[in-house]
């Protein structure tokens, strides 16, 4: 079995041959937005073949898009590439892209920083062991900032768990989206879109386990040997409307509420993403595009597709057994140890970027195949040696508050 500290450097080797890649690559000219030019609109946007169709009801939101998870079809939207604080939303990211690559059965052991991270809400106290399942289950029931920043520094440091989650929202063409914490804490720099969000839960449905973590309702949660939590799920959509399947809330003072909710009806899964509401509104909000969604797909032209993921080889698998710290191994498809994504201005309510577009195919199949020489490289440089240094302790970073 390849030992960590090989993959490690194999993987250090990967995400410096993307950025050096990245920064070669020639320009290739915009297509228009991702996902079809008229999502470049900011205002709302909804096709309808008749008058017989139900109209879209007015929504307090700067940004929303309701889609078919199915079909990929986006049946409206208002300002879909935007760029919005994610809140804590952004933990699904975090999700999608550390639960393939993380042993749910091996264990971290939390760090001052980590339990320091404000607001601590799980309650992770230095030097003890938590489970990496539970703390994913913390993660997305009570959207846990403490459990958000293990779990990132889990593949060894939260830089590289921050880079896997940039490279995933590249490979899923989420191309809004700059991740600067896995928790979603106001960072400088930091934004998503609803169209953005709207992809990453196509993601997460895909994810059986993902799934099972978010669809908890309650849960112990064991804080140490002596004291226990009890976490109630924060997305009462799942309890409140027929079909809900999942989602996640978020809440800043700058990003305002913010949400991500999916739902499941007569085989027809709809996903519905918010962006900078009102406080306390995002679950009504919701409620009421899911209805309309669901009482109008299929019968108004769509204004936009969910695009697919793009290709990547397979890296590493994560290894099955539970060890004493967490088994880390890269996804078939999106985690994987990349470059930080271009665009690091600082993010700001609506701010917009017109001609938003994903990398070309071609030259993510050329990113593809330096990645793999790089990982070849590392893994050969690995095996040859003779003493193995143990990993360093995982360092973490203090965080400000929010939901």
């Amino acid at each position: 079995m390849l030992h960590r500290f090989g993959l490690r450097a194999a993987l250090g080797a990967a995400g410096a041959v993307l950025m050096v890649g990245a920064a070669a690559a020639p320009a290739v000219a915009s297509a228009g937005p991702v996902g079809g030019r008229a999502l470049g609109g900011k205002g709302v946007l909804v096709s309808y073949p008749s008058r017989k169709v139900p109209r879209l009801p007015g929504v307090s939101a700067s940004a929303f898009v309701i889609a078919d998870a199915g079909t990929g079809q986006v049946l409206a939207a208002k300002d879909p590439h935007g760029w919005f604080r994610p809140a804590s939303t952004l933990k699904m990211l975090t999700a999608i892209t550390l639960i393939p690559a993380l042993n749910p059965s091996a264990t971290v052991v939390a760090t001052k920083q980590e339990a320091n991270v404000t607001p601590n809400v799980v309650g992770l106290l230095p030097g003890h062991p938590y489970k990496i399942s539970d703390l994913f289950t913390a993660l997305l029931t009570i959207s846990a900032n403490d459990a958000a920043m293990a779990l990132a520094t889990a593949p060894g440091s939260l830089s590289q768990g921050i880079a896997m989650m940039n490279a995933e929202a590249h490979q899923l063409q989420a191309d809004d989206t700059v991740a600067k914490d896995p928790n979603g804490l106001d960072s400088p720099g930091q934004h998503t879109s609803a169209y953005d969000l709207a992809l990453i839960a196509r993601q997460a449905l895909k994810l059986p386990s993902f799934l099972k973590y978010d669809q908890t309702i309650t849960a112990r949660f064991g804080v140490s040997k002596k004291k226990t939590e009890t976490l109630y799920n924060q997305n009462s959509l799942l309890t409140s409307y027929k079909g809900a399947i999942g989602g996640k809330i978020g809440w800043t003072s700058a990003a305002g509420a913010t949400y991500v909710g999916m739902a499941r009806r007569n085989g027809v899964t709809l996903i519905v993403t918010l962006l900078h509401c009102p406080a306390l509104t995002e679950i009504s909000v919701a409620k009421t595009l899911l209805n309309w969604g669901f009482s109008v797909d299929g019968k108004v032209k769509p204004v936009g597709t969910l695009v697919r993921a793009l290709a990547t080889p397979v890296i590493a698998k994560p290894s099955a057994s539970a060890t004493a710290t967490p088994t880390v191994g890269l996804a078939p498809v999106g985690a994987g140890a990349g470059a930080g994504r271009a665009g690091t201005r600082d993010q700001a309510a609506g701010t917009h970027r017109a001609g938003s577009h994903g990398a070309s195919v071609l030259a993510a199949t050329g990113f593809s195949v330096l990645v793999l020489v790089a990982v070849a490289g590392g893994l050969v440089y690995s095996r040859r040696q003779r003493v193995v240094a143990r990993p360093p302790r995982r360092q973490a970073e203090r965080a400000g508050a929010g939901r």
